[in-house]
């Protein structure tokens, strides 16, 4: 993505788009690394014979995934897919270990299987040779950056998802790395998101013909760069990033680490300018691409729109699912899974696709409810709306039953709210924006905001009765 301020306002132009496929290995799923890396300089070479002069490069990615860099200086192995199986059952053969309560009041992460601490606690209990052999962890846009400059560096927002962060301390917990044998020197220097981060390296301008760029350090977990993109004018405001993933909450000066947090399972992930996000993760419309996937393969080829044309013509309230189940996690057929949910809660199975579909996008909405009121009650606010960012905007049936569901209005937009919060940042490292809160202004006046009202309250405020009833969900 390429990003110009022109008149005062943000223009952004889509240079180079590519799929991003795990690779399945025997039992192993990782994701293919370099082809990311060969993608990003195809990226590059298409700035060059555009003419265009870049400024400077941020890169942004999911979380908790990494690799490893040897003594040589090149990577070891393909690094694992947060999907992989090899963490299941490694949360409570840790616990055994060291109590999750002290975990917690060290990190303030939500506890997921996938975080990175279950990851590396996984490849301990393998004996894998990446730990004997590897001298430093890189988490994937840190390793990206890495291939571009050639220099080593952690930020700040995806080294607090690694649940190895101390946000007191701020800095990598010492202590907590000893007790689980990871020594302190995986991990480096974690740099604040807009810290200068290396240039483009001689190997890399040589291949490509493009002089060298500077390289900043952005909000590089793509959550983190997605509410940097927030346009909002309040400061206590309540956020959505929608995608693959759903990751609902608040932007807090401090983390926020008690019982209730833990109780209730929020994060505390690092955000722009010292903040930290207090959200929770909910499993968003991978339930949905993966069903998506499961049709095609049965000669069934859907597009996005149709799907949702779909759930509008089918019956409402007919099923409800937790989208967080842990049997929704892993690559599947989603729509037997969603059947086999149903059984075991008394549920009566949707058939159709179109009432999958419903069934999936209602449960989601309800969901959104359920984290909002808990987002409210551990952060002392009331939130007058929701903003929805990220691609899941793109669904406006999603974005209008999620106001239907929270009972208040959504405020949809940006998209692209990952890769506008990354150059905001840059823009703010440059002196172009004095502050976040400029650049949400900025951001504001840049992109459309599309507001829903909430609609139908009685028979949304019904089914949310038993949706919470049904999946057994609880505070």
């Amino acid at each position: 993505m390429l990003g110009r301020l022109v008149d005062g306002k943000i223009e952004i132009t889509e240079l180079h788009r590519f799929s991003n496929d795990p690779v399945q290995v025997g039992n192993r799923l990782h994701w293919d690394i370099l082809r990311l890396y060969h993608e990003i300089k195809q990226g590059l070479l298409i700035t060059k014979n555009k003419g265009i002069e870049v400024a400077s490069i941020g890169i942004d990615s999911w979380a908790v995934d990494f690799g490893f860099i040897g003594p040589n200086g090149e990577l070891i192995g393909n690094p694992y897919h947060y999907r992989d199986r090899h963490t299941e059952d490694m949360m409570e053969k840790l616990f055994a270990e060291l109590p999750a309560g002290e975990i917690f009041a060290r990190t303030g992460i939500q506890f997921l299987q996938f975080n990175t601490i279950f990851q590396l606690y996984a490849l301990k209990q393998a004996n894998s040779p990446w730990l004997q052999e590897g001298n430093r962890l890189l988490m994937i846009p840190d390793l990206l950056r890495y291939f571009l400059t050639g220099q080593m560096h952690n930020e700040f927002s995806n080294a607090t998802t690694t649940q190895l962060f101390n946000p007191v301390e701020g800095n990598w917990d010492r202590e907590l790395l000893h007790k689980l044998g990871f020594p302190e020197s995986w991990f480096g220097e974690v740099l604040q998101p807009g810290s200068p981060a290396g240039v483009l390296q001689e190997s890399v301008c040589e291949e490509l013909g493009i002089p060298s760029i500077p390289v900043y350090a952005v909000a590089e977990h793509d959550t983190g760069s997605a509410v940097a993109a927030v346009p909002a004018l309040d400061r206590s405001f309540a956020y959505l990033s929608c995608g693959t993933w759903s990751l609902m909450g608040t932007e807090v000066q401090e983390p926020v680490i008690n019982d209730m947090a833990q109780k209730l399972n929020f994060t505390n992930e690092g955000g722009v300018e010292g903040t930290y996000r207090l959200l929770k993760n909910i499993m968003g419309l991978w339930i949905l691409q993966e069903s998506r996937r499961v049709w095609e393969k049965a000669g069934k080829s859907y597009s996005f729109p149709e799907l949702v044309k779909l759930a509008e013509a089918a019956k409402p309230f007919g099923a409800f699912i937790d989208p967080d189940h842990p049997m929704f996690l892993a690559p599947g057929d989603m729509p037997a899974r969603i059947a086999q949910y149903c059984q075991e809660t008394g549920q009566q199975a949707p058939e159709s696709d179109g009432e999958i579909v419903r069934c999936i996008l209602e449960s989601l909405a309800l969901k959104y409810r359920f984290v909002l009121e808990m987002t409210e009650r551990l952060s002392n606010q009331q939130f007058n709306g929701l903003h929805m960012v990220g691609g899941g905007i793109n669904n406006t049936l999603l974005c209008q039953w999620s106001a239907n569901a929270i009972g208040k209005p959504v405020w949809a937009g940006p998209s692209e709210g990952s890769a506008i919060g990354n150059m905001a940042v840059q823009w703010i490292a440059q002196g172009v924006f004095s502050d976040i809160w400029e650049a949400r202004r900025v951001i504001r006046d840049s992109f459309p905001v599309i507001e829903y009202r909430p609609e139908a309250q009685e028979q949304w405020s019904q089914a949310y009765d038993r949706f919470v009833k049904l999946t057994g969900i609880s505070e």
